[in-house]
């Protein structure tokens, strides 16, 4: 496991049974932290840009090039950066960016996603977009690290170290950076006013609150759930929208640390062919939370509750993450994950942790090393 700049300890503190667990439980404080490092008074990265400022202005698409779960924050970034301001994002995968053609036709800025700062592939993209005259700014969890060191600006998240493998912790506080970021672009833009802006922060300083409120549940539920279905050998994990790439995620937790096979697919597209996997033996875990507020959400639900009443018919299990108080999920689903309510784009915070746990308790009942997966580093530094 190579790690940069963190400290020596290597075991989960007396509270809890791994580091990964002690980390999930450490997501309030990280979340809380970030905010607090890139946001001054209502002003979103106070002097941290300013290095491409020219580029701002004129920058016609963002591209992201990140490997992992930096990838899925970045699938989660797309939707909140162009719902809120507007501006073309295109996702790709880091060890794809550098084989790519150039830019055509479009004059871009370029975001790489990184837990450590010395994924090679990521830093490969960075050097490849700094060759073609791009600017770019890197996300990372760990400052003074290769990544931020070349990048024309850096966001440095407020984890702190995350001893673990899998990313917990890491991959909430990337994801709140990119919703500062979507704010950010948007107020720049004059696609939002100030007033607005605010009212969005205030509900992204909210959250942590929230989920310190709920982690205990979660943890109890997942524990429960887990302990129903840790011999299942594979599972289907779905969401729409922006909670797509939760599911991706969520699947890539159960994979890295339980050794079962999962795949994240748009709830959409359980038609066109997953749905031949359905049965008794696979269970399906669903994104079904909703914003009451935002029309397009409930739409999204009403679909998604649609898909789950189809699996349901074919004997699939559900595991379900819902908003607090829905009574139509809990009618049709098996085993219900609740959260608190927020607003969409900052739903995938929230519903990722019980997500988190869930994979958590299904590898501790296999009796696996979650914090030590086999086969894998905490940081990829060779291609």
């Amino acid at each position: 496991m190579t790690r940069t700049k963190q400290t020596k300890k290597t075991a989960a503190d007396s509270r809890h049974s791994h580091l990964m667990r002690q980390e999930i439980y450490e997501q309030p404080e990280a979340i809380s932290k970030t905010v607090a490092m890139h946001l001054r008074d209502d002003l979103i990265f106070p002097g941290e840009l300013n290095a491409i400022e020219g580029a701002l202005l004129t920058f016609e698409k963002l591209i992201i090039a990140a490997s992992g779960s930096s990838r899925h924050a970045g699938l989660a970034g797309e939707i909140m950066i162009e719902d809120l301001s507007g501006v073309a994002v295109d996702v790709e995968y880091s060890s794809e960016y550098s084989y790519r053609s150039t830019h055509a036709a479009i004059d871009p800025i370029v975001m790489v996603i990184t837990q450590s700062g010395e994924t090679a592939d990521t830093i490969a993209a960075q050097r490849e977009a700094l060759t073609r005259g791009v600017k770019t700014i890197a996300i990372s969890n760990v400052p003074d690290t290769t990544i931020v060191r070349e990048a024309g600006a850096a966001l440095i998240s407020g984890a702190g170290p995350e001893l673990a493998i899998p990313a917990t912790k890491s991959f909430t506080t990337q994801l709140t950076i990119l919703y500062l970021m979507a704010l950010f672009l948007a107020r720049k833009r004059g696609r939002m006013t100030s007033e607005v802006t605010r009212s969005y922060l205030q509900r992204l300083q909210q959250l942590p609150e929230a989920i310190d409120k709920n982690l205990r549940s979660w943890d109890d539920l997942a524990e429960e759930f887990g302990a129903i279905h840790f011999k299942a050998e594979k599972f289907l994990y779905l969401g729409r929208g922006v909670h797509y790439a939760i599911a991706r995620e969520g699947a890539l937790k159960l994979k890295e640390i339980s050794y079962a096979h999962a795949e994240g697919y748009p709830a959409g597209e359980l038609k066109h062919g997953p749905n031949a996997l359905v049965d008794e033996t696979l269970p399906v875990v669903v994104l079904a939370t909703r914003d009451q507020n935002d029309p397009d959400s409930v739409l999204r639900y009403r679909r998604t509750l649609d898909v789950m009443a189809e699996v349901k018919s074919r004997r699939g299990p559900l595991v379900t993450v819902a908003t607090e108080g829905d009574k139509e999920v809990a009618r049709i689903a098996d085993h219900v994950f609740f959260v608190p309510p927020a607003p969409e784009l900052l739903l995938p915070i929230v519903e990722v942790i019980p997500l988190q746990l869930f994979a958590y308790h299904v590898a501790v009942n296999k009796g696996y090393n979650v914090d030590h997966p086999r086969n894998l580093v905490k940081a990829v530094v060779t291609e």
